[in-house]
């Protein structure tokens, strides 16, 4: 199977809509490998875990969730539910049955995933960890790869985080360090049976954390619109369906040890993203390209205030050779925007404010101003 390269993702760069409809590959990848095999989802009913459940029927399996039961409970209605809580460690509900695969989409504790791992070492045959690109010390470097030195947590600070909620305490400074310390859970448990994938900024249809879907309704909006940072600035993310189906393939290929999975196979600019989107939406927005230094003088938040950018100096790249390697597909970006956009409009309207994430009306217009009167 070819690999889909830059023209068939961004479909002649800026000169005509990104590419639509492409599916071949996906498709390919979907058929069979999973018929008469079993995969259990720890989790399963928020984002990331219904896209891993939709990849794994379309491959065949049957599949068990293993959650508390309070998070969209209505879905998968014809689905083996096991019900328990890792937070208290209720995990009654997996002391028996075996599986082919189990992808762990709730591990945040490393206590959890040793308990949980440890537990179905002898019934289940490989173990999919779902990780962050948040673990590596060094963010910000050029091209850093799964050998990288990783976050580390005091003993005070490990000792103190029992539930998942306090591995998200003090602004979330430990989540990436901790989530390192899963990964050599499962490990430890399971030798030689674990994919740990370190997934970076997912994104696409149900994402409410609007670091993507920000720019997709900004754009479909018009009008002046305030392009932050290089316009040559690379940019990594995945699409929820697409790492959906790559939990699934490596468990089903025995993918074991640690890789990269984020997008894509070669360079991604601000720019293709923002001129792409613009494109694919039929928007008249216009661009206007601010630098990081104003950026930075103006106190704009990076990421969160202004999605996608952050400053030079904290914008790294993340090598993703292995988990290409692995059978990871993007889809093509303009499907991503196309698609996220739909479920945003429908979900919520086009008069939808942004309260965590993105800049609000009022300040980007007092920010172009500012720019143009420099």
């Amino acid at each position: 199977m070819t690999r889909p390269n830059r023209r068939h993702v961004l479909s002649a760069g800026l000169c005509l809509p990104f590419a639509h409809g492409f599916a071949d590959p996906l498709a390919l990848q979907a058929e069979g490998g999973g018929r008469g095999k079993r995969l259990l989802v720890l989790g399963g009913t928020r984002f990331l875990g219904p896209a891993i459940v939709k990849a794994a029927l379309e491959m065949g399996y049957e599949v068990s969730l293993f959650n508390r039961g309070k998070s969209n409970p209505e879905l998968f209605p014809e689905l083996e539910h096991l019900i328990g809580d890792r937070d208290t460690g209720d995990l009654k509900a997996l002391e028996t049955g075996e599986w082919d695969v189990v992808v762990d989409t709730s591990g945040y504790v490393p206590d959890h995933v040793k308990q949980t791992a440890e537990l179905l070492a002898d019934r289940v045959q490989h173990y999919v960890f779902v990780s962050t690109i948040s673990v590596y010390a060094d963010f910000g470097a050029a091209n850093t790869d799964e050998s990288a030195e990783v976050g580390t947590v005091t003993a005070e600070e490990l000792e103190a985080t029992k539930t998942i909620g306090d591995s998200f305490r003090g602004g979330g400074q430990l989540y990436g360090p901790l989530k390192a310390l899963c990964e050599q859970a499962a490990e430890a448990a399971m030798p030689g049976r674990v994919s740990n994938l370190r997934s970076g900024l997912i994104v696409g249809p149900e994402d409410n954390s609007d670091r993507f879907t920000y720019w997709c309704a900004r754009i479909w909006k018009g009008g002046d619109v305030l392009a932050p940072g290089a316009r040559d600035a690379g940019v990594q993310f995945t699409d929820v369906r697409d790492l959906g189906r790559f939990c699934v393939v490596a468990g089903r290929d025995r993918r074991a040890g640690v890789m990269n999975t984020v997008g894509f196979a070669f360079p991604v600019s601000m720019e293709e993203v923002l001129l792409g989107a613009k494109i694919v939406i039929g928007s008249d927005a216009r661009f206007t390209w601010v630098d990081d230094e104003f950026l930075v003088e103006q106190k704009v938040g990076p990421y969160m205030e202004m999605p996608l950018w952050l400053p030079a100096e904290m914008r790294g790249h993340f090598d993703n050779t292995r988990c290409l390697e692995a059978g990871l597909i993007c889809r093509p970006i303009g499907d991503t925007i196309r698609d996220t956009l739909a479920w945003h409009l429908e979900e919520r309207g086009p008069d939808y404010r942004w309260t965590r994430v993105g800049i609000n009306e009022d300040r980007e217009a007092a920010l172009l101003e500012a720019w143009r009167a420099r």
